[in-house]
């Protein structure tokens, strides 16, 4: 028997703790928070009713109940409140579609030594090179993930004083959505690749908003963007970028925007200069560098000075305890 060193506290807990992630994705796979919704089953009733291997199941019931997921009583198990609200196929904040959009991230993690070693990303994510079947799939597990940030930039900022905005590399158009579904006066365009737009407009085609929001094929980057907007959003937008690029997109939205109008700059991307923290940032950084060649998270000086360079002033970071950063800047009146 080989005996385990001593000593490795960190060493053996990381290699533990990968168990709870894939605990709960197998859960969500097969719906079971679903099927114990508002109830109390025992292993073999579940199985009986999922059609699945009842000895197997129990064996993944036991560590949802370790995590937090799950009580068990007299061998009866039932959905904690949080499973019951976040983890129910069909309740307002169902997180599984989110949940499931991480397997591709993971994937991607799991080539870091491959991606050091030849200094390109081993699970590059192309945009405009995808099939209309890997963007479906990219985007279908991202867009409520996008809404409930959208949601967010509504609570926390005020939007009433705009009426035109660009939501930049929008994606499914889950900011642009969100946000004119919270301020009624505001409309919004969103700006995508050409092979991303047809997505985008299902999306927005299936929202309750969708004769107030438009979409705009273009290439930020290379190409220019057209229009005049007071607001520009930037989700998850700069990470994927190069530092060239990111200043070069930086300017041509201050193009577009009018003389006043304000620039947020949303996700999970800048880190502090001692580039540790916040350490959701710091653990995303390793999705960044596998799924793009050179992309990655920025620090606030770096930001700070591309936005300078495009001619924006008022620069604001803002941080959030769900490490959501969030910088705004404005283009001089």
């Amino acid at each position: 028997m080989t005996s385990t060193a001593s000593g490795s506290t960190i060493v053996e807990a990381l290699k533990r703790a990968v168990f709870p992630s894939y605990a709960l994705l197998a859960a969500i796979q097969i719906d079971l928070f679903t099927h114990l919704s508002h109830s109390y089953k025992t292993a073999e009733q579940l199985a009986t009713n999922m059609g699945v291997d009842s000895d197997k199941l129990s064996a993944l019931l036991y560590p949802l109940v370790l995590v937090g997921l799950l009580q068990v009583e007299n061998d009866g198990f039932s959905n904690t409140s949080e499973a019951e609200r976040f983890l129910v196929r069909g309740n307002p904040d169902y997180m599984g579609d989110e949940y499931e959009a991480f397997t591709s991230r993971w994937r991607a993690v799991s080539k870091t030594a491959e991606s050091i070693r030849s200094g390109k990303a081993q699970a590059k994510v192309d945009f405009p090179s995808m099939s209309r079947e890997q963007l479906d799939r990219f985007y279908q597990g991202s867009h409520s993930q996008v809404q409930a940030a959208g949601r967010g930039l509504a609570t926390r900022f005020d939007f009433s004083p705009y009426s035109r905005l660009i939501d930049v590399g929008g994606g499914t158009g889950g900011i642009a959505i969100a946000l004119v579904g919270a301020y009624p006066q505001l409309h919004a365009t969103v700006a995508d690749f050409a092979s991303v737009i047809p997505i985008t407009q299902q999306f927005i085609d299936e929202s309750k908003v969708s004769d107030r929001v438009k979409v705009m094929e273009a290439d930020v980057v290379e190409g220019s963007l057209s229009g005049s907007f007071d607001v520009a959003v930037l989700r998850n937008f700069i990470p994927v970028l190069t530092k060239d690029q990111a200043r070069k997109a930086l300017k041509n939205v201050w193009q577009v925007l009018e003389p006043g109008g304000t620039i947020y700059i949303a996700d999970l991307g800048t880190l502090d200069d001692s580039r540790l923290s916040p350490q959701e940032v710091v653990w995303q950084n390793l999705m960044f560098i596998n799924s793009f060649d050179q992309g990655s998270g920025r620090t606030e000086s770096e930001r700070r000075e591309w936005l300078e360079e495009a001619g924006f002033v008022g620069i604001e970071r803002h941080v959030y305890s769900d490490a959501m950063g969030v910088m705004t800047a404005q283009k001089p009146a």
